[in-house]
């Protein structure tokens, strides 16, 4: 089993999303037909967003795809209903959310409010502005979610500062990436 780390232009992806475009279409598809030239048996993309882009391409490799893995593992917890935490866009398109609707789990979102505070922080651990009392302010607003359903972080820069008190009703989908993934090379 091998692994590969493939670099490649963020800013490029990153300045077409959150939209799926053609042009955003031909940059993945030309690092995807990159990997599949490797050895390699699974691909791993760590930016959530960029998932509705690949599910539109075709690949011939594995993709360790975080919306398939966090509904096996709300399917597997029994969970029914969960809160939705991620970028503005991510909280607000049909993509995460039909994908669970579609397998009976309900997403529920913040308050208006809360969303426009969970998109800051993502904003600010993107580029790395964030505070001591800003990342305390966000595991607050964790905290007040959890009390009464899982919270699903559906955005990497989410998961960088996520509490770490062994919270059982939060579910981080780039974690489960990351899991799946060392699965893989061992």
């Amino acid at each position: 089993m091998s692994f590969y780390s493939l670099n490649c232009n963020f800013d490029a992806i990153n300045s077409l999303l959150p939209d799926t475009s053609d042009s955003l279409d031909a940059i993945v598809q030309d690092y995807i037909t990159e990997l599949e030239k490797t050895d390699i048996e699974s691909i791993l993309i760590p930016n959530i967003t960029l998932h509705e882009t690949i599910d539109r391409l075709v690949t011939k490799k594995k993709i360790i795809h975080p919306i398939h893995l966090a509904v096996a593992k709300i399917k597997e917890k029994n969970w029914s209903k969960i809160v939705l935490f991620g970028s503005m866009h991510s909280m607000q398109s049909h993509y995460i959310s039909s994908n669970f609707k579609a397998q009976d789990i309900e997403v529920v979102l913040p308050s208006e409010e809360d969303r426009l505070r969970i998109d800051e922080v993502r904003k600010r651990v993107y580029s790395e502005t964030e505070t001591i009392e800003f990342i305390e302010d966000y595991h607050l607003l964790i905290e007040k979610y959890t009390i009464d359903n899982p919270v699903v972080l559906a955005c990497t820069e989410l998961s960088v500062f996520k509490p770490k008190n062994n919270n059982k009703n939060i579910l981080d989908m780039a974690q489960l990436q990351i899991t799946e993934a060392v699965k893989t090379v061992l």
